[in-house]
């Protein structure tokens, strides 16, 4: 029976529709309405929940919602879109180039292409170009579901795309979803705008603009190597980045905070300011301290000790390796087994780097009875672990393969639970506080549908995900919810902080966990006499040491508050009769625990102060022939600012001050 007419809801109104009619000729009948289809703005559809492209035909019963372009959804879809003009740029320049993947990501976009030489600077540019030509020209996105057999011939010179349809004809993998998710296979047509030839064509499941004219900011970034499907057993292909904005202001102000991320890295940083390095001799993502760098790192773990111990965490220390049994128990070796290093044999047994601390910490647990009175039992320790990275996601301090947790293994009852992770929750977001984040939102990590990816039993981890939703939103903090983030044994909540620049950053960690106290069968005898078994919660407050130094490397640019300072302040001469002055000064300030020292090189002041400001040190202390007679310093800081004058007493008391209450300057 032909229906010529569709019931269909827009806005939340029912609305009586055509039979044929779109879902962007249907949004345009919502102008008016609560949510209007304001012109440009509307990309794409939300149809009975499923993203598709404004051209979609509606069924009777649809609900259609507008997807606005500035949107979470309306950013990928541009993103997506402005990488299908990349690689048809591309092929256009280098028709030998292969097709790989192109999906969007956070803040922009990449395509992979099979080519045999590198892109280059004067690539970019000239892609770039014929991008704008492409988009000037206006041409039409078009979806249209083919066969397998079709899209075999069609794609016949692709090799990446045709290994693709493969996948579809038998399961996808999840980063591959981009190109061949859903029920079938589509490809999308760029079409001209007057004659509706096809000019470029790609396997995409979309949805897309509706037009390349619809892309009012891009920019391509820069060049990478990447292996196809991420697995270095595959090919190299050549990776553009690019970025894709609603408007060239929120692009220019993007493009700015990139170049300033650029001054803030930490990489580049951390070797101007002789804090750490990667030997090759020792192997990637492996770091060494020097100096100054691990002294912040003992400052920052110091008082990290403090704050634990004044809360109640018993410090432990564990073995680097362990018998595979270990982790066979933990569930490690088949849950986690690729994230491990290769084993190791000895006397007939295989040995691993451990990747994790808890389950040693579970087994101090075990070495001896417990009763509920010593519950909540808190462990703590700063423990080194190795993860096995592939070479291609290492990067600086922030992706290492050798990593020191500061891990925390909370024991307690059931009941307990709930309290206790509300109180370590304020506890970690103080704490992290105190080293100058304050900008701070939650995630809560579940196990979503893929239930199979997890273990544990659906009561267990309700209860958990409730317990740690409960202390998020009692936090008063934005909760972003990640289903399918959850460790294998467990929900999560993940603290992520904003920096100087509005970066995120994911920092600490707390994961509720039924699964490792059944598995390696934990007990304890409560007030009744019988055995429990205890709850486990797992923190990790920095993350890894490492990568939270990274993380604050670049969000003070190097300019470390002075309670981090590796050097709080310098002594700087005039002339080299001062240098004994500047040695008493400096000795006084040593007996406060301020890290000072005096520069007695061959350099003149001048030099001498660009070198300590180039060094970000906070305070430098001048003294001349007025200062020795005065008893008292040039008191300088790392602004440029500076007060002469100033009585010795009150300069060290000053100094001594800032260190003791952390003060940022």
């Amino acid at each position: 029976m032909r229906v010529d007419k569709l019931h269909v809801t827009l806005a939340g109104r029912e609305h009586v529709v055509e039979a044929g009619t779109t879902a962007g000729q249907a949004l345009e009948m919502t102008t008016g309405d609560n949510e209007p289809a304001v012109a440009g703005a509307v990309i794409a559809a939300r149809v009975s929940g499923e993203l598709r492209d404004l051209g979609w035909p509606l069924a009777d019963g649809d609900a259609v919602e507008p997807v606005h372009i500035a949107s979470p959804d309306g950013l990928a879809i541009l993103r997506h879109s402005t990488a299908h003009v990349l690689a048809q740029a591309v092929q256009g320049l280098f028709p030998a180039a292969r097709l790989g993947i192109g999906p969007s990501v956070e803040n922009g976009f990449y395509y992979d292409f099979g080519t045999e030489c590198p892109f280059g600077p004067d690539d970019l540019k000239a892609i770039e170009q014929r991008m704008r030509q492409i988009v000037k020209q206006g041409q039409r996105f078009s979806r249209r579901v083919v066969t397998e057999a079709d899209a075999r011939a069609e794609l016949a010179g692709e090799p990446y795309k045709l290994e693709l349809v493969g996948l579809k004809a038998g399961s996808a993998a999840e980063d591959e979803s981009a190109e061949v998710g859903g029920a079938e296979l589509t490809i999308y047509d760029n079409l001209d705008a007057a004659t509706g030839e096809v000019r470029w064509k790609d396997l995409c499941r979309g949805p897309h603009l509706p037009s390349t004219r619809q892309i009012p900011a891009f920019k391509l970034i820069r060049t990478g190597g990447a292996y196809w499907r991420g697995s270095e057993q595959n090919p190299q292909l050549q990776r553009i980045y690019g970025t894709a904005w609603p408007s060239r202001q929120a692009q220019d102000e993007y493009l700015a905070m990139l170049a300033e991320a650029e001054k803030r890295d930490h990489r580049k940083l951390g070797a101007e300011l002789d804090l750490f390095s990667f030997p090759t001799e020792i192997g990637s993502g492996l770091a060494v301290f020097h100096p100054k760098g691990g002294m912040i790192r003992k400052v920052m773990e110091d008082y990290s000790r403090q704050r634990h111990e004044e809360s109640g965490y018993e410090f432990v220390s564990t073995p680097h390796i362990s018998k595979s049994t270990l982790f066979e128990t933990s569930g490690h070796l088949q849950w986690f087994a690729e994230g491990m290093f290769p084993p190791m044999e000895m006397e007939g047994a295989k040995y691993y780097l451990k990747p994790m601390n808890c389950p040693f910490h579970i087994l101090i647990f075990k070495a001896r009875g417990r009763s509920y009175r010593e519950l909540p039992l808190r462990l703590f320790e700063f423990g080194s672990v190795y993860r096995y990275e592939k070479s291609g996601v290492v990067h600086g301090l922030t992706r290492v393969r050798g990593l020191t947790m500061d891990d925390a293994h909370i024991f307690c009852t059931r009941e307990q639970a709930g309290a206790e992770i509300k109180s370590l929750l304020s506890f970690v977001l103080g704490l992290l506080s105190d080293y100058g984040l304050s900008d701070f939102y939650l995630e809560l990590s579940t196990r979503g549908e893929a239930k199979e990816k997890f273990v544990g039993t659906d009561q267990d981890w309700e209860h958990a995900t409730e317990a740690l939703r409960e202390a998020a939103q009692e936090s008063g903090l934005e909760l972003v919810d990640d289903p399918g983030g959850a460790a294998f044994y467990g929900p999560k909540i993940s603290v992520q902080a904003r920096d100087a620049i509005g970066r995120t950053w994911q920092l600490s960690t707390i994961q509720l966990d039924y699964n490792e106290p059944k598995r390696f069968g934990m007990e304890y005898q409560a007030a009744d006499g019988t055995r429990q078994q205890p709850i486990m919660i797992h923190r990790a407050l920095f993350g890894s040491v490492e990568r939270f130094l990274g993380v604050l490397v670049e969000h003070y640019a190097g300019a470390f508050p002075p309670w981090l300072a590796p050097v709080q302040a310098v002594g700087i001469p005039i002339a080299d009769a001062h240098v004994p002055y500047l040695d008493d000064v400096v000795a006084r300030l040593r007996a406060r625990g301020i890290r000072a020292e005096v520069d007695a090189g061959d350099d003149r002041m001048q030099k001498k102060i660009r070198n300590a400001q180039r060094q970000k040190v906070p305070y430098m202390l001048l003294a001349g022939d007025d200062d020795v007679a005065a008893g008292a310093v040039s008191f300088r800081y790392r602004s440029g600012e500076q007060r002469n004058g100033v009585p010795v007493d009150d300069a060290i008391a000053e100094i001594a001050a800032a260190v003791a209450g952390r003060i940022q300057v």
